[in-house]
């Protein structure tokens, strides 16, 4: 059937809107909320020596300050480790800082190893399906967190570095998390959908944003981004009555592996046919913010238990290596969880292929 002029103009409309938002609105992922979730979460699951030396660390970073004055904690050591969660995002807007192929470098700061923007650490999404149409990509999430891990866990590394890596792994961990910071799909062209970033979607079931991309939809779900302090320790004590620590921790492969296959299962609405936009039914809205749930609850428990055999146990003084690496078996409730639910690094690294700074 050929479509009518109207319908074929408000398609092209639609599809110039997707591009739009993809392009013109960063979609985190998980907003502000989710990443302080994640941080709060592991925060109360660390051991003070392990509390002690994160801090002392994060002492040590250009904006610790800023973080201070960012929250109304009390405990001023949990309150820099939560808002440093988002650090990573918020230097999106900063002007000190730069993305590289959209602007001019900027000078480096004392602290920082350069002011790069690293856009392309957040995600790595190659397409779920038709790897005919593959095309290498710029995402570098697999191959950042290891090496994040490495200089963290690696005593006898410049401390401006371990500070400076320090927030990075914090929020790339739940990153890795958020099912479409590790899969898209492909588009009737053959082109990656970036994530999500590329659907449009109408979400009755939130007044504050009901069009938006599929990918902003997923990062949403933790919760709104302005949630700070005893609002987000609701939630938190909320989410660990509900989800107990899995048995068996798991590293960052794994990670990524449990959020592509529930991106594949559970992550894209049944599209109607003919529809230029996706509505979000109630059951598809429900099974997304129990994943989601589940997926912010299980990085801080995550987080804890990597930051504890990175720097929980050996004195400041030692120039040995952290003790261990987290195993890369998956729990059984987490490999689960989607099923459930329905029922740094140098800095010439994080420069290499990119792709435009605000698809995520």
């Amino acid at each position: 059937m050929t479509a009518s002029p109207r319908g074929l103009a408000r398609s092209l409309v639609v599809a110039w809107l997707a591009v739009l938002l993809a392009a013109a609105q960063p979609a985190l992922a998980w907003n502000a909320a989710g990443h302080r979730i994640v941080a709060l979460i592991a925060w109360i699951q660390l051991d003070e020596t392990t509390r002690a030396s994160l801090s002392a660390l994060l002492r040590e970073h250009p904006d610790f300050e800023h973080w201070l004055a960012s929250g109304n904690d009390p405990d001023e050591d949990r309150r820099a480790f939560v808002e440093a969660s988002t650090w990573a995002d918020d230097i999106r807007k900063d002007s000190r800082f730069y993305t590289t192929g959209l602007d001019q470098p900027t000078a480096t700061q004392p602290g920082f190893p350069d002011m790069e923007r690293r856009a392309n650490w957040h995600y790595v999404d190659p397409p779920l399906a038709d790897a005919s149409h593959r095309v290498p990509g710029a995402g570098q999430l697999d191959r950042q967190l290891p090496e994040l891990i490495a200089i963290l866990g690696n005593r006898r590394a410049d401390r401006a570095l371990r500070a400076y890596s320090l927030p990075w792994l914090i929020h790339l961990v739940a990153d890795a998390h958020q099912p479409l910071h590790t899969a898209s799909r492909l588009t009737p062209g053959g082109e990656s959908d970036s994530g999500g970033n590329a659907m449009m979607i109408h979400n009755p079931f939130s007044t504050r944003q009901p069009s938006t991309s599929l990918h902003r939809y997923w990062d949403d779900l933790p919760g709104p981004p302005w949630l700070r302090d005893r609002q987000i320790e609701s939630t938190v004590t909320a989410l660990l009555s509900r989800h107990p620590q899995p048995p068996t921790p798991a590293g960052p492969a794994q990670w990524i592996a449990e959020s592509r296959q529930i991106a594949g299962q559970f992550a894209y609405p049944d599209e109607e046919l003919g529809a230029a936009v996706a509505t979000i039914s109630r059951e598809f809205h429900e099974r997304s913010v129990a994943i989601a749930n589940r997926r912010v609850t299980e990085a801080g428990y995550r987080l804890a238990e990597l930051l504890k055999a990175l720097v929980g146990d050996l004195p400041s003084s030692s120039g040995r290596p952290a003790r261990s690496r987290p195993s890369t078996e998956v729990s059984r409730e987490t490999a689960a969880d989607g099923a459930r639910a329905n029922a740094g690094p140098s800095p010439a690294a994080g420069q290499r292929a990119r792709r435009s700074a605000d698809a995520y």
